[in-house]
């Protein structure tokens, strides 16, 4: 009862705080959800203050831990009969914050929906001076519904919002998942074009709390968002895919990247795409945590990275250890609890095993969401070069992603303002090594070296960004993962390929659920799956 009742009282604790958040969002930008008076500025900071994608307590508690990330391997949880098991309640609060507004960000459609509204009734000079702002908004809700997509297949989205947008009374239909990515790709790909000669305002850098209005990021930004969902469809639409990013690729001065300039000891504050928290933000995500995905996973550390000697282990781990005789004994080295250990065993041993770093991930108030980063575009190059062009411009790339990974995961470690031990960059000549002479290197025969660059990619995505992880391992099959069957509840014994649709979306839409109820199983295939 009393472990009920602090998790409950810091429930309300974060819900508090969530509010007091919120309220100083609404009172510096005019309201953006009061629905009487919306304005454009204000409707895109509402959407970018989004609690799905900023690093919070709920989503990493009920969401990426739970699901994509138990199905990918990138979190820990405790070993029990359901752990392949959907919950529809947490999936169901996904899905609606995505389509309705609840505060802090959530409603991501609607909120659009209801810039489109205002945007049509403007001047066409006021038109003019917001475009650059619905342009951005847009492509924050590409990046969404794309994630919708790899999550549940067919969604609700060309008529979604219609009662924002045209007060209309009307449920809406399931989009095609394959014409919606043609969709997406299409108008990032216009998106990249806009920004790469907009011209920035004032009231857009003010209500921007993603990129300070910088219109050279959002070109970059679009472009890599473009570039990620390519190498997604290219497993099963190679011809598309190849055709446009070897384009992106012979050309970046048109189709500029998130790539960290190509250096490898790049800073990812200034480049990678991160919603960094409000300045008034005093949680951390100890809580989501510690109540069962604290642990290190046994592929990620034992199998990939120890045999590596990996120099990101020190800011993603601890090795934590044992008090014996009231003193506390660090164990001797990094390892993660087998992922075979049943319940009793985790429980009865798991102070023997590494867990996630504090200062990186536990206890950082600073830590922001991930959206896309230098590492992730430029193995995402390295799969295109391996594949369609040059192996020796697929190291190139490969290597720049494994270096920027290390900064990326160094920098997460360095901006906790706490009193935290902090680890020490390592030096040039131990990265060096890493890349070159370990069992991360680059070399073999080409499934070889796919491998390792889907590997890599799935390891950097880590415990934060879960479903990218996930939908990563779904469409390339790596890492070779092994996962517990026994003693799994029937028909969960293994995890599924996307999530079924929520029950109250099943019941509310069920005469749109019928065109696409025959697919909605735990083991059918998105359409980018080979």
């Amino acid at each position: 009862m009393k472990k009920l009742i602090i998790k409950a009282s810091f429930l309300l604790l974060s819900l508090t705080v969530a509010v007091g958040c919120k309220k100083d969002i609404d009172d510096k930008f005019n309201n953006p959800e009061n629905v009487l008076d919306p304005n454009l500025p204000g409707l895109f900071t509402g959407m970018l203050n989004n609690d799905r994608v900023a690093a919070k307590y709920w989503n990493v508690r009920t969401f990426l831990s739970q699901m994509p990330g138990v199905y990918a391997q990138t979190t820990y949880i405790s070993n029990g009969n359901t752990i392949y098991q959907q919950s529809d309640s947490y999936s169901q609060q996904y899905w609606d914050d995505f389509y309705t507004p609840g505060g802090n960000g959530s409603g991501t459609v609607a909120l659009y929906r209801a810039m489109e509204k205002k945007f049509n009734t403007l001047s066409s000079t006021d038109q003019a001076a917001q475009r650059v702002i619905l342009q951005a908004a847009k492509v924050v809700m590409i990046e969404q519904a794309a994630k919708m997509v790899d999550l549940w297949g067919d969604i609700p989205y060309s008529e979604a919002g219609n009662l924002t947008a045209k007060d209309l009374i009307k449920n809406a239909k399931y989009d095609d998942q394959k014409a919606l990515y043609t969709s997406f790709i299409s108008d990032l790909a216009n998106a990249g074009t806009y920004f790469k000669t907009a011209t920035s305002t004032a009231a857009f850098a003010k209500a921007d709390i993603l990129l300070k209005g910088d219109v050279n990021k959002w070109a970059r930004y679009a472009n890599s968002l473009r570039l990620r969902l390519l190498m997604r469809i290219s497993k099963t639409d190679e011809t598309t895919a190849k055709t446009a990013v070897l384009q992106m690729l012979s050309d970046q001065t048109n189709f500029p990247l998130v790539d960290g300039g190509n250096v490898g000891t790049y800073n990812p504050g200034s480049s990678d795409i991160l919603l960094q928290p409000l300045t008034n933000n005093t949680n951390d995500l100890h809580d989501a945590f510690f109540e069962g995905s604290w642990y290190a996973t046994d592929y990620m550390l034992n199998t990939l990275m120890v045999p590596a000697n990996d120099p990101r282990i020190p800011v993603i781990y601890e090795k934590f250890g044992e008090t014996i005789n009231g003193k506390f004994v660090q164990n001797p080295t990094y390892r993660a609890m087998p992922n075979t250990f049943t319940t009793n065993e985790q429980e009865t041993n798991w102070r023997k095993y590494a867990v996630l770093d504090s200062a990186t991930f536990v206890f950082n108030i600073k830590l922001p969401g991930i959206l896309i980063t230098a590492s992730e575009v430029n193995l995402l190059k390295a799969e295109a070069y391996e594949r369609w062009g040059s192996t020796t411009d697929a190291k190139t790339a490969y290597d720049l992603g494994l270096k920027q990974s290390v900064a990326f995961y160094y920098y997460l470690n360095s901006v906790n303002p706490g009193a935290y031990t902090k680890a020490d960059v390592p030096s040039t000549a131990t990265v060096d090594t890493w890349v070159n002479a370990s069992t991360a290197s680059y070399g073999g025969t080409q499934t070889d070296k796919l491998a390792k660059i889907a590997t890599q990619k799935w390891a950097h995505f880590g415990v934060l960004q879960s479903i990218e992880a996930w939908s990563e391992y779904r469409r390339t099959g790596f890492p070779v993962l092994t996962f517990p069957t026994n003693g799994k509840q029937v028909g969960f014994e293994t995890p599924p390929t996307r999530l079924v649709y929520p029950a109250k979306e099943k019941t509310l839409n069920s005469a749109n659920y019928q065109a696409v109820q025959a697919k909605d199983t735990r083991k059918t295939k998105i359409f980018w799956m080979p």
